[in-house]
């Protein structure tokens, strides 16, 4: 979540936008009659017949790159694992790769962010917003037998039929598997599987497998959107760095365990919210498992909330929530606490 107000900050302080390309009409693709892009055309095709992939792509907004395990149940996460990702939040992931500008590795693809894809008979290339890339490589080739352990692994793909099946191997560990700190080995293997259902749409489908981490394969899957009439603002993460001077304290300084709310009071709060502060105006839900509150943004994935009291939350990584209810106590809105100020999500009907 941190990274994401920094991004949006980033945003907000840019100048000179008509420089920057910002509001380039994109050239060469499908448009209606009233100028705005056919989203909806037919998928464009390569020279060999294979679906073309290639243009500005954002996947849609997910909870699973701030916690990768959501969907699974307890106990399918090995304990070393466990006891990773539980340390690193008690330290509110001061140690997170992208606190120190260093690659994301393999969830980059679900962090939000715009990412071009190039396309060649023999290669396809993935450039992300914040510097990194990757290949594909199409040609045949298998995974390497013994790879030098990489940030990004090493990436191979086929065709079957129109979908895209990459395989990636090779990661190093040090890497982590979201933004909340859960751990990953270097047996990681990671296969994804795109599919351009027409010119503005793509369903990706990711599989994490390490069995020395977690008990069965994870499983994403999520919509990507072609990203028209814009391009891609450089950034440099280590330009102006003054964030990790100021990463100190733990969590357990402000969070003194899981506090007991009766279930009833609990599902007072289930529901969907929006926030509008911000552009990108998240969607959450918020759900009731096994006594717990769960955060999830636009439904995809989950976080659980530690509970703190019958209206105060703490989303981890150093963010409390406050729900605000009315004389009836139905809440209304929560309060989304950050360092660059609270976002307010209101309840939607």
């Amino acid at each position: 979540m941190r990274t994401v107000i920094a991004g949006l900050l980033l945003l907000g302080a840019s100048t000179s936008v008509s420089g920057q390309w910002l509001k380039i009409k994109t050239p060469g693709i499908p448009r209606k009659a009233d100028g705005k892009p056919n989203l909806t055309a037919p998928a464009p095709r390569a020279s060999n017949g294979k679906p073309d992939l290639s243009g500005l792509w954002m996947t849609e907004t997910n909870t699973y790159w701030i916690n990768i395990t959501g969907d699974l149940n307890p106990g399918e996460i090995r304990p070393w694992a466990e006891a990773v990702y539980k340390k690193r939040v008690d330290d509110l992931d001061r140690d997170t790769p992208a606190a120190h500008c260093l690659p994301l590795g393999p969830p980059e693809i679900l962090a939000g962010g715009q990412y071009r894809i190039m396309q060649a008979p023999n290669m396809i290339a993935i450039l992300y917003e914040g510097g990194a890339y990757r290949q594909v490589f199409l040609d045949g080739r298998g995974l390497p037998k013994d790879p030098n352990p990489t940030w990004a692994g090493y990436s191979v793909g086929h065709w079957e039929g129109d979908v895209l099946v990459v395989e990636t191997a090779g990661f190093n560990d040090r890497t982590w598997l979201d933004y909340g700190g859960h751990p990953h080995s270097e047996d990681l293997h990671v296969i994804e599987r795109f599919r351009r259902r027409d010119f503005g749409h793509m369903q990706l489908e990711m599989t994490f497998i390490d069995p020395k981490t977690f008990a069965k394969p994870i499983e994403v899957k999520l919509a990507v959107d072609y990203v028209p009439d814009t391009e891609m603002l450089e950034f440099v993460c280590n330009e102006n760095e003054r964030d990790s001077r100021h990463l100190v304290g733990k969590a357990s300084d402000e969070v003194k365990g899981q506090g007991q709310v009766d279930a009833a009071v609990l599902s007072r709060y289930t529901g969907n919210y929006q926030e509008h502060d911000s552009p990108d105006e998240m969607r959450a839900t918020i759900k009731v498992t096994g006594g717990q509150l769960i955060f999830s943004l636009a439904g995809k994935g989950g976080i659980p909330l530690t509970t703190l009291s019958e209206t105060k939350f703490y989303f981890p990584g150093g963010f409390p929530i406050d729900f605000v209810r009315d004389n009836k106590g139905a809440a209304n809105h929560f309060l989304l606490h950050t360092a660059e100020g609270d976002l307010k999500f209101e309840r939607q009907p």
